[in-house]
């Protein structure tokens, strides 16, 4: 049997505990998360911006080219990597507050260009950042995790 943490004599991951986009400008990116979701920030600099999400991961905003160059730290090495936008990424919400999101977003002038009420269960909406990032808000029934 496997020791706690493993799961068929591996090590069990616990969890996704960053998730990266890459924006072109980071000052811009920065307005409409603040506005939009109100995240703590953890971190901030000119390179990137470190965003508590709900107590249990972190959104890191990288400017574009700012973490292509492998960083040596007193503590290790960071291998570069980059990105640009396009990418996606899902944000958990409760199912009753899926009307106050649809309000925030109109209110920050952030179009809704979709919205799928799933057979399973949940109701995803879809919506961009500045530099196209495809972000969706997703409530629980979406899939058998959540």
């Amino acid at each position: 049997m496997a020791g706690d943490g493993e799961q068929d004599g591996r090590p069990q991951v616990r969890g996704v505990l960053e998730t990266a986009l890459y924006v072109a400008d980071l000052v811009a990116a920065a307005r409409f998360y603040d506005r939009l979701f109100g995240f703590p920030k953890l971190f901030a600099d000119a390179r990137l911006i470190a965003y508590d999400v709900g107590g249990r991961s972190v959104l890191l905003l990288f400017a574009e080219g700012a973490a292509a160059d492998e960083q040596t730290l007193p503590g290790g090495v960071i291998p570069g990597h980059d990105g640009r936008g396009g990418a996606h990424m899902a944000f958990a919400v409760a199912a009753e507050d899926l009307p106050r999101w649809t309000e925030a977003l109109a209110a920050g002038h952030t179009p809704v260009e979709g919205r799928v009420d799933w057979p399973r269960g949940g109701v995803s909406l879809y919506f961009r950042d500045p530099d196209g990032n495809l972000l969706e808000l997703a409530t629980p029934g979406l899939w058998a995790t959540y």
